[in-house]
């Protein structure tokens, strides 16, 4: 783990550290959670706790770019954060909008290539158009690659992995002894990512809001009670160092 001196240094000098200890993970997850608590213990509106989280969001993207983490997965919008008020899914919408414009040409500057993951055709044709510029605009990009989880549920993504499959016996003569869990991952929405090394979850929560489900088997969880648009790039660093001492075992002894 970082110590205490750790904390006292440059951001770089930290993430050089990082790097030299190496057994970095390949894939991190985070669960971004706490940004209506952190407003409303401010008295401020929730909407100002999205705008606050945006800001953390970009710090943490340089603190992975600069450890050269190769694939970084936020769960930005869960497809049940749609029961949330209108005026709360509509700031957030507009946020989505506003952030992914503004971003896209540092994202180019930066070599991140953007994907998504989830039901986007599901979210409003401008919101649409300006994620699939980015995605386009970033598709050559050779080094972070920042997964956003938007409209994303993970029943719903093996549900779908099972009705695909089901078609796939039904209609091609798929037998049912061919689907292990290497072909079956082949249709979740994540088919082309590794599962997750680490998953961070902020805000104290212990539990996985269906985010991944499948996916994370096997994957190391740090839990923080750190509110999101609190958690700065020494703590995603404290993470990756908190991995960085567990041996995964994956069932084995």
């Amino acid at each position: 783990m970082l110590d205490r001196v750790a904390m006292d240094k440059s951001i770089e000098e930290v993430a050089e550290r990082i790097v030299k200890r190496g057994n970095l993970p390949g894939h991190v997850a985070i669960i971004m959670d706490g940004n209506g608590r952190w407003a409303q213990k401010r008295g401020l509106p929730r909407t100002a706790g999205h705008r606050a989280g945006v800001k953390a969001v970009k710090g943490i993207v340089e603190a992975a770019s600069r450890i050269e983490l190769q694939y970084l997965t936020l769960y930005t919008f869960s497809s049940e954060n749609w029961n949330r008020p209108k005026g709360e899914v509509s700031s957030i919408m507009k946020l989505l909008y506003d952030t992914t414009k503004r971003e896209m040409q540092e994202l180019v500057k930066n070599n991140v290539r953007l994907i998504t993951t989830g039901r986007i055709e599901q979210l409003s044709p401008s919101r649409r158009h300006v994620l699939h510029q980015a995605i386009q605009a970033t598709r050559n990009n050779t080094g972070l690659t920042l997964n956003l989880a938007l409209n994303y549920s993970g029943r719903d993504e093996i549900i779908e992995a099972v009705r695909a499959l089901c078609r796939l016996v039904k209609d091609n003569g798929l037998h049912p002894e061919q689907i292990d869990e290497k072909f079956f991952s082949g249709y979740l929405f994540t088919k082309s990512l590794p599962d997750p090394d680490l998953l961070i979850r902020t805000s104290g929560e212990m539990r996985l809001s269906n985010f991944l489900l499948w996916q994370t088997s096997y994957t190391e969880l740090y839990v923080t009670d750190i509110l999101w648009p609190d958690f700065t790039e020494i703590d995603f660093y404290h993470a990756i160092s908190d991995y960085q001492g567990r041996q995964r075992r994956f069932g084995a002894l």
